[in-house]
């Protein structure tokens, strides 16, 4: 076993070298051109489609090993299918078809002595990315910190492991057929949370961690890691019903965030609806969300029944659910909504329906969160959604990047120089 210097966690010596090989890499890579990058991700693309059997069967396995206590939810963010793979393909070509991120000058000036001075987007380097079960992540990942001329190391939940194993397969071969060092990725099937625990160390050879999953792995790596970290907080998301809500639109929206597909972050968690239209509004969305467990406060309770419901506790409102499960409140006000959201959200995303621009507008001012939505689904805060060829996740923090986190978040930048003999004086 190697300890690196300043590590409290050694690392062993055939890992040591593939980290290294990687941190190697990152020189190339961030010289390489645009249309070296394109390449690759179009090749993989190609290899995603000609191995769909093969995916297909891996995931099959993944999930069949799955506990039988798994939750629904749980196995619908592992699963793939033809469709789903069809979505990698088309993320990773969309990723290809963007502009380059490196070649951005961002501010250029020359200063009173001559001196040339250019704001220059750069790559951060090597990236390490913990993520949980959903495979697709891999392929959203690796795509775009290629394309931004990151390397990156992905570690997968052990769930998942055949299904991005085969992947890690099919990204590395595309990296071979380009000329590319397949050290560019380094897709970790290791389970050991000890190689995890590691990396985790290792600031002087990886740049940036990214961790993409719950509150446990969250906290594991908040407690670990020596290395920067772009944090993906849970996504205890909110919709507040205003007393001025179309309400055929708040019951299409809420249908949407909570059971369209509720494992993911930017499913909504707690309904929260005014006082002045309870009575009309609550019963008549319960009657359209028979399959969703509810949690409810008092006030909710007088007006709705059933096995599926249940008094919230103090908990509840701080549960990220991943489920068909729900929260839901009645308040007197904007200004309570308002301040349910700063006291239980995650600062990720938020939602009011309300005909009023002037409660849109505060609702949008006062609620702290990377992405605040007036008479909208919360299912938008989506890198795919939103034209980036989808993301590393969604980022809860301020600093570096908030909100989802693409191509252009995983550059920072330098200042380039240019003179004729200037000196300070």
């Amino acid at each position: 076993m190697i300890e690196l210097p300043g590590s409290s966690e050694p690392l062993g010596a055939s890992d040591l070298q593939r980290l290294q090989a990687s941190h190697a890499a990152a020189r190339q890579l961030r010289t390489s051109t645009a249309d070296r990058r394109n390449a690759v991700l179009l090749k993989a693309a190609e290899l995603l489609k000609a191995s769909e059997a093969e995916l297909l069967k891996a995931n099959q396995e993944d999930l069949i090993s799955l506990a039988p206590t798994a939750t629904s939810a749980f196995r619908d963010r592992l699963a793939l299918s033809a469709a789903r793979i069809e979505v990698m393909a088309v993320g990773l070509r969309q990723v290809a078809a963007f502009s380059d991120p490196l070649t951005e000058v961002v501010e250029q000036r020359t200063l009173p002595n001559g001196l040339n001075v250019r704001k220059v987007r750069s790559p951060l380097g090597v990236i390490l990315m913990i993520f949980e079960s959903r495979p697709n992540v891999a392929i959203e990942a690796f795509s775009l910190a290629f394309k931004s001329g990151n390397v990156i190391l992905l570690r997968g939940g052990k769930e998942s492991m055949r299904t991005t194993g085969k992947l890690y397969e099919i990204l590395t071969e595309a990296l071979r057929q380009n000329g590319f060092a397949e050290d560019c990725l380094w897709g970790i099937t290791n389970p050991d949370r000890k190689l995890t625990l590691a990396l985790l160390q290792q600031r002087g050879l990886i740049d940036v961690v990214v961790p993409r999953g719950g509150d446990a792995l969250i906290e594991f790596v908040v407690t670990n890691s020596k290395i920067p970290i772009i944090k993906n907080d849970r996504g205890m998301c909110h919709v507040y019903v205003d007393q001025e809500a179309d309400q055929e639109m708040a019951i299409q929206i809420v249908l949407n965030a909570k059971i369209q597909r509720p494992g993911v972050c930017n499913a909504m968690e707690t309904l929260l609806v005014h006082e002045k239209i309870k009575a009309e509004f609550i019963p008549k969305l319960f009657k359209r969300m028979s399959t969703v467990e509810w949690r409810a406060d008092f006030e909710t309770l007088a007006l709705v029944q059933g096995p599926n419901v249940q008094a919230a506790t103090p908990e509840s409102w701080d549960t990220e659910y991943l489920d068909l499960v729900m929260n839901c409140r009645v308040v007197k006000s904007l200004e309570e909504a308002i301040a349910h959201i700063e006291a239980h959200g995650s600062r990720h995303s938020e939602a009011i329906i309300t005909r009023t621009e002037t409660a849109a507008r505060k609702f949008q001012a006062e609620v702290d969160a990377a992405a605040v939505y007036w008479n909208a689904s919360t299912r938008f805060t989506d890198g795919f959604e939103l034209g980036l060829g989808g993301e590393l996740g969604i980022s809860t923090q301020k600093l570096h990047v908030r909100g989802p986190v693409g191509l252009k978040e995983l550059t920072s930048i330098r200042w380039i120089f240019e003179g004729t003999g200037q000196v300070r004086r």
